[in-house]
C-alpha cells in the first residue's frame, strides 16, 4: 500500500497525499487504502484498535468523494477493448506466467498456521467467491455477510467468525483502482468497524488475481501490519494457509492457479500442517476453480488437487469431507460416498448457467494421463442454484441484454459489417481506379477474417479443454450466417438511392445509417447463434457473460459444533438491491448504505449436515 507522500508547498496552500482524495473547498478524504491508524479521540482510547483501523467519520452522502471509493458498474464482457486486454493477459500469462510466479519467492515469508475458535467451543464461518464485480451485486453480497444476524428460512444465523474468500476478488484485472473500487471498498462500506467477535479474513487467489503476477494480491491480503480489510482482520502470511478450526476440523487453502505442479514452499508449507493431522482429522480444502468439473472436458484440471490430497493428506489417515471453490459463477453440489464438492462462485460476477451441469462425474477422471491417481469415485449432482429451469430462462435473455450491456461489441459489429458491405458493394457495382482498390480487393481478406473469428471465437486457441467437430461446425456456420447478412445487407443497401451520391458522400451514409442498424441485427445473429451453440455446450460462458446478469447470488454460511458436526447453509438471494441509501445507524459496525428494497435472502436448498 502506498504510504503518504511528502507534503510540499508554501504556507497557505492546500497539500494532498498520495492514497487520499480531495473535496472542493479543501476537505482532505480518507481512501480505504490509507491503513495508517488515526489518532484516538478523547472518547476514543483504543483508536484504530476499536475500528479496525478505520477513521470514525461515516460518509454523508453516495458520493464516491465521501465513500473513498468509486461504485463500479458491471464489466461489460464482450467490450472490443476488453476483449483485446483480456486477450493479451492470458498470452502473457502463458508466455511468462513462470517468470512472474511469486511463490517460491513467499518460502522467506513466515509460515503460520492460524486457529479460529468461537466462544463457544464452535465456529461460524462464510465463504464467498467470484466478488469484484459490479457494485449492486457484490455489495449486496458483502451487506448480507456484514450483517450481525440473518434470519433464512426459519434458521437463525450469526455472523461468522471467519470469512473465507474463494478466488477472484477483482475483476476485470488485479489493478490497484480495481481492488479499491470493486474489492476492498464495497467490503469496507459492508462493515467498517470491527466487531466484538473480531472476525479474520483468508483470500484465495483465482486466476483473475493472478494477472499481475499476484502483486496486488500480496500487498492486499498477505500483511505483516494494518492487518485489517474492513472490520475484518487479515490472517494469512503467504498466498496460501492452513486454518485450525474445532473439534479437530481443518480448513486448507490451496494457490493452484498456475496450472502447473504445486510450487515446492507449498507443499513443504502443508507437509509441516500434515504432521498435525491424524485419522480422526477432517478437512475443508479450498480451491481457486472446481476441477472435478472442468476435468469432464479437460482430464488433466484435476490432476494437481488429487496429487495433492493423496500425498499431504491421505497418509495422515485424514479424510477431506468437502472440497470447495468459486471460478464459475453459480452454486452446484456434488455429492459422493465420503466427500461433498461444492461450487459457489456466485458473490459478484455475472451468472453461470446451471442447466448444462452433468448430472454425474466421476473424480479423478477415468481418462487422466497421470501415471498416479486416486480410484475414481462417482459423484452425482445434489443441488444447484439457480435451478435448471430459470437458467434456461435466463440463457434467453440474450437478445435483448446483449446490445444493451454491450454497445462497444455492437458497434464492432456494425463496422465490421459495414466495411463488409461496401467490399461487396464494390465488387458488385465493378468499380475501378481509387473505389475499386479501396473496397473489391479486401474482400476476400475480409471473408477470410469473418470465417475465422467465428471458428475461433466458438474456441479460441488458448482455451483449454477439448476440441470437438461441433466447436467447428459451428464456429464455420456462424461465419457464414454474417456473410449472408451482409450478403442481404447489400442487396438491400443497392436498392436505396445512396450509392447513386458523389464519392465519398455513399461512405458517409454507410456509416450513419447503415453502421448503427448492421450492428443491432448483427448482434441479434450473435445473440442467436450463442444460444443455440450453448444448447449444445459451445460458447456457454459466453452466452452468460454478455448477459451480465447480476442476479441470483450465493454464498455459505458454515457452522461447526463442539461435537464436530459441520452445517453447510447455502444462503441465496434471487435479487440484488439497485437503489442504495445511507444508513441512519451511526454506531462503528453498522454498515454505511442500506437497500431500500429489503433484500429477502433464501436458502438454495436445505442444510447439508456432515457428522
Amino acid at each position: 500500500m502506498p504510504h503518504p507522500a511528502r507534503a510540499t508547498g508554501t504556507p497557505g496552500t492546500f497539500r494532498t497525499f498520495a492514497g487520499q482524495r480531495c473535496r472542493p473547498g479543501g476537505t482532505t478524504l480518507r481512501r480505504v487504502t490509507d491503513d495508517h491508524p488515526p489518532v484516538p479521540a478523547p472518547d476514543n482510547p483504543h483508536g484504530s484498535e476499536a475500528t479496525g483501523g478505520r477513521p470514525a467519520r461515516r460518509p454523508r452522502s453516495t458520493d464516491p468523494l465521501e465513500l473513498g471509493f468509486t461504485p463500479r458498474k458491471p464489466v461489460p464482457w464482450l467490450a472490443p477493448f476488453l476483449l483485446i486486454s483480456t486477450g493479451i493477459r492470458t498470452l502473457l500469462a502463458m508466455l511468462f506466467g513462470a517468470y512472474l510466479d511469486k511463490r517460491e519467492l513467499q518460502n522467506s515469508l513466515e509460515a503460520r498456521i492460524e486457529r479460529q475458535v468461537g466462544p463457544d467451543g464452535g465456529l461460524w464461518l462464510d465463504y464467498v467467491a467470484d466478488l469484484g464485480d459490479g457494485f449492486n451485486a457484490t455489495y449486496s453480497v458483502a451487506y448480507l455477510l456484514a450483517q450481525p444476524e440473518l434470519e433464512v428460512d426459519g434458521h437463525r444465523l450469526p455472523r461468522a467468525q471467519t470469512l473465507v474468500m474463494g478466488g477472484d476478488q477483482v475483476y476485470p484485472s488485479a489493478a490497484f483502482e480495481a481492488y479499491e473500487d470493486r474489492c476492498k471498498g464495497p467490503y469496507q462500506a459492508a462493515l467498517p468497524g470491527t466487531p466484538p467477535e473480531r472476525p479474520t479474513l483468508f483470500a484465495v487467489p483465482g486466476n483473475h488475481d493472478w494477472y499481475d503476477g499476484l502483486t496486488a494480491f500480496l500487498r492486499l491480503f498477505v500483511r505483516s501490519r494494518d492487518r485489517h480489510f474492513g472490520g475484518w482482520a487479515t490472517g494469512q502470511s503467504r498466498s496460501y494457509f492452513a486454518v485450525e478450526l474445532p473439534a479437530d476440523w481443518w480448513l486448507l487453502g490451496l494457490d493452484d492457479q498456475s496450472g502447473s505442479y504445486l510450487d515446492d514452499p507449498q507443499l513443504t508449507y502443508f507437509d509441516t500442517v500434515a504432521e498435525k493431522l491424524g485419522p480422526q482429522s477432517k478437512v475443508i480444502v479450498a480451491v481457486p476453480a472446481p476441477t472435478w468439473v472442468k476435468a469432464v472436458d479437460h482430464p488433466t484440471a484435476y490432476d494437481s488437487i488429487d496429487y495433492f490430497i493423496r500425498t499431504i493428506v491421505a497418509p495422515t489417515g485424514a479424510q477431506v469431507r468437502l472440497l470447495i471453490s468459486g471460478d464459475l459463477h453459480h452454486y452446484a453440489r456434488y455429492a459422493g460416498p465420503d466427500r461433498q464438492l461444492i461450487t459457489c462462485g456466485s458473490g459478484g460476477a455475472y451468472l453461470y448457467p446451471t442447466h448444462k451441469l452433468p448430472e454425474r462425474i466421476e473424480v479423478p477422471p477415468r481418462d487422466t494421463l497421470a501415471r498416479r491417481a486416486s480410484p475414481s469415485r462417482p459423484y452425482d449432482l445434489a443441488g444447484r442454484y439457480p435451478d435448471a429451469a430459470r437458467s434456461r430462462r435466463y440463457a434467453w435473455g440474450i437478445f435483448p441484454r446483449l446490445p444493451l450491456r454491450n454497445p462497444g461489441f455492437t458497434t464492432l459489429l456494425g463496422t465490421l459489417h459495414t466495411l463488409l458491405m461496401l467490399a461487396m458493394v464494390g465488387v458488385v457495382e465493378n468499380r475501378s481506379g481509387t473505389e475499386q482498390r479501396l473496397f473489391s480487393l479486401p474482400l476476400v481478406l475480409m471473408l477470410l477474417v469473418t470465417l475465422l473469428g467465428a471458428a475461433f471465437f466458438a474456441k479460441p486457441p488458448s482455451s483449454g479443454g477439448k476440441r470437438h467437430a461441433r466447436h467447428w461446425i459451428l464456429g464455420v456456420g456462424h461465419g457464414l450466417a454474417h456473410i449472408g447478412l451482409a450478403a442481404a445487407g447489400t442487396w438491400g443497401w443497392l436498392a436505396l438511392p445512396f450509392q447513386e451520391w458523389p464519392w465519398p458522400l455513399p461512405v458517409v451514409a454507410a456509416a450513419v445509417l447503415y453502421g448503427p442498424v448492421s450492428g443491432l441485427v448483427a448482434s441479434q445473429l450473435v445473440a442467436a447463434y450463442l444460444l443455440v451453440a450453448g444448447a449444445f455446450g459451445v460458447n456457454v460462458n459466453e452466452l452468460f457473460a454478455g448477459q451480465g446478469i447480476e442476479d441470483s447470488k450465493a454464498f455459505l454460511r458454515l457452522r461447526i459444533d463442539p461435537d464436530g458436526t459441520l452445517t453447510i447453509y447455502p444462503i441465496a438471494v434471487n435479487r440484488v438491491a439497485r437503489d442504495w441509501q445511507i444508513n441512519p445507524d451511526q454506531s462503528p459496525q453498522a454498515s454505511w448504505l442500506t437497500p431500500k428494497t429489503p433484500l429477502t435472502p433464501h436458502l438454495a436448498e436445505p442444510p447439508i449436515t456432515l457428522p
